[in-house]
């Protein structure tokens, strides 16, 4: 939020102040203009804290630290990690997927690489809606728990992936799997992140939240695509060096999402944790929305949803 804050007028001069920030957050001058009587502009701090606050505005939400929960840095920061990772094991994966098609092979045909990329899609579709149909309701209430099955799901369906060039007789079926583990993900991550955008949420800003999670999901991307591109380079045609990289990140994956779900503090209610509030109650005869009672939920239900 920027604006005029003050408007002073002294000996025929006049001075206007420059402010940023929003009601949530401190307040700092960024510019003064004087106007007595030529014009002049002084930039408060150097211009190097002033291009980054900017270059930061376009991956943070408005107000922040303040506008979001406490946990918010440290889940977007092993998120980001996460995935870095899956983007730079993507380019291993699709060069596997793209080998067992038949590209850059005289007896590979068109028509049959576009028959079973469609295939392969069309499976996918098909699973993301019969997934949608059973377990769409649950979403939202165990948000950690499918949160990290999503991101299982998408390890299953890289491993498919990399596995195709192995079995040639039944390439159709290991890709329509590892679609299908990939649609999975793609209805399970997209439903939990909404919940966990509300979650973050403290200023009715769901939307500015969910803007800059694109943007520094972009970020990630572009870098891990680069890495990726890279790291395919340097394995190409070392089937060990493939699979270690490959096992490797998906070890870092796993991490990555576990500390990430651990750093979720949920302050709303679904079975288990209302279970454990009811346990806490007849052990303790503690109030229900004691607070002694929210974090034992918090310290027992870390991956419980």
């Amino acid at each position: 939020m920027e604006g005029i804050s003050e408007v002073a007028k002294s000996k025929q001069q006049l001075i206007i102040e420059e402010w940023n920030g929003s009601s949530s957050t401190k307040l700092f001058k960024t510019a003064t203009i004087f106007a007595s009587p030529s014009l002049s502009i002084h930039r408060s701090g150097s211009r190097f804290n002033h291009v980054w606050r900017r270059v930061l505005q376009a991956f943070v939400p408005e107000g922040f630290p303040g506008s979001v929960t406490p946990d918010y840095v440290p889940f977007q920061v092993w998120d980001s990690l996460q995935g870095l990772s899956t983007y730079i094991r993507t380019m291993l994966s699709t060069q596997a997927l793209l080998s067992a098609i038949g590209v850059g092979e005289k007896s590979a045909t068109v028509i049959g690489a576009t028959f079973q990329w469609f295939l392969r899609d069309l499976t996918g579709m098909l699973g993301g809606v019969l997934f949608t149909f059973y377990q769409g309701s649950n979403l939202d209430s165990n948000a950690k728990m499918w949160r990290l099955v999503a991101d299982l799901m998408n390890d299953l369906g890289m491993l498919m992936d990399l596995l195709s060039p192995l079995f040639p007789s039944a390439f159709a079926f290991v890709v329509c799997l590892g679609s299908l583990s990939r649609s999975f993900t793609g209805v399970a991550s997209g439903a939990t992140r909404a919940a966990l955008t509300q979650h973050f949420a403290l200023q009715n800003n769901a939307a500015d939240i969910s803007a800059k999670e694109g943007s520094q999901e972009t970020m990630a991307t572009m870098i891990g695509m680069a890495l990726g591109m890279l790291l395919a380079r340097i394995t190409m045609g070392n089937p060990f060096a493939i699979w270690f990289s490959f096992l490797f990140l998906t070890m870092f994956h796993m991490y990555a999402n576990y500390r990430a779900v651990r750093c979720l503090s949920l302050n709303s209610l679904n079975f288990q944790r209302s279970s454990i509030l009811l346990q806490q109650f007849m052990e303790t005869d503690q109030g229900l929305y004691h607070g002694a009672c929210f974090a034992n939920v918090d310290y027992f239900m870390d991956l419980k949803g």
